[in-house]
């Protein structure tokens, strides 16, 4: 995967940008606050239908300007393809994919990327939601179909919530829920295999960066917490139509789903320790930083190619030992990455990439 063009035009702070990339490594460097991850996350809307700083579309537009526009060309498994996102703040954005009109949500796998940045430090000592948006992410630009279930599973668990309440109100009979309950324990059960699946897969690899990047010192071991079943990882489907028989008076006074992957969690360990509760901050961030170049190593296997590497300022969150270990890996791999900074003195290889310069809103080669 390798983006060779990104236009911007009142996007963020920029009135325009037309910038040509490397299949390599693109460093920007520059002050905060001048628009170096104003690219990172033009690069990850595109892929993922959302910013990973806003959930309103309308902040992206350049101040005063009723319209926004990015638009990239790429190569996906050696063929080319355009993406092109109009931003409005009072209609609907539009998007076209080589020219021809694409729903948002069929955004999803087209352009894969993984994003790093300093909130990502915080995956495991932060809440489970976070980790669970790993994993979702992950398999979704890996497996549209995957994405699809995800989609179905929420808008039922949403239909569900709403009939509880009403049920709790006496405006429905408990056994309304049946039916919804059979649904939503079949696209439980597809969510819930193919995370055990790839939790698997990523624990495989995520131990071999953990041991690469800690010079074979640490064993890193990643685990899939399933609420309320523990040891139960066959015939799921049934599993969870009785767990939301058996906890059905319970949700209706709550008024919400007490079961399902979206009260899962994923659990790490190094060598036979709770990372999460026992883990020195240097471990969590050497397990999160394993977390991603794994990442990377999943989604080749499951494409058949890297996806493009954003690294939002993390180099200053990290130590020179894992600073040159994710630098080698990068080098090594040829894995196209937009890396921002704001100290070229983390690079004191000049070969290292292409070096860029961003103030206020200029990018200079």
């Amino acid at each position: 995967m390798i983006i060779h063009q990104l236009d911007l035009r009142s996007f963020r702070n920029y009135e325009h940008l037309s910038l040509s990339l490397s299949p390599g490594i693109n460093i920007f460097l520059g002050a905060n606050a001048q628009g170096k991850t104003n690219i990172v996350e033009a690069v990850y809307y595109a892929a993922m239908g959302s910013s990973h700083r806003t959930h309103t579309d309308a902040e992206l537009i350049r101040w005063e300007v009723p319209k926004g526009r990015l638009a990239l060309s790429f190569e996906r498994l050696g063929a080319k393809n355009t993406l092109a996102i109009t931003l409005s703040r009072e209609k609907r954005r539009q998007i076209l994919r080589n020219e021809h009109p694409i729903r948002p949500k069929e955004l999803i796998g087209g352009l894969r990327c993984v994003l790093f940045s300093p909130e990502d430090l915080f995956l495991i000592k932060g809440a489970p939601a976070g980790r669970r948006r790993f994993l979702d992410g992950e398999l979704s630009q890996a497996n549209p179909a995957y994405y699809q279930d995800l989609l179905d599973y929420n808008k039922l668990l949403q239909q569900r919530g709403a009939l509880l309440k009403r049920i709790r109100e006496r405006q429905l009979r408990p056994d309304t829920l049946s039916v919804w309950d059979a649904q939503l324990a079949q696209k439980a059960a597809a969510i819930t295999k193919k995370r055990l699946a790839a939790t698997k897969k990523l624990s495989m690899l995520a131990n071999l960066m953990q041991r690469r990047i800690t010079d074979n010192e640490e064993n890193l071991v990643l685990s899939y917490i399933l609420h309320g079943g523990e040891g139960v990882t066959e015939d799921l489907a049934p599993w969870y139509n009785e767990m939301l028989q058996r906890n059905r008076e319970k949700d209706i006074l709550r008024g919400t789903t007490s079961i399902g992957p979206h009260r899962d969690d994923l659990s790490l360990s190094v060598n036979g320790t709770d990372l999460r509760a026992f883990g020195s901050q240097g471990q969590q961030r050497t397990g999160v930083l394993a977390l991603k170049l794994s990442e990377l190593e999943f989604l080749r296997s499951e494409t058949g190619e890297y996806p493009v590497l954003l690294l939002d300022d993390v180099m200053s969150e990290l130590d020179i030992t894992r600073r040159r270990s994710l630098l080698s890996f990068l080098r090594q791999e040829r894995i196209q990455t937009i890396l921002t900074a704001t100290d070229e003195a983390y690079f004191p290889d000049e070969s290292m990439g292409v070096f860029y310069r961003v103030h206020q809103g200029r990018v200079s080669r």
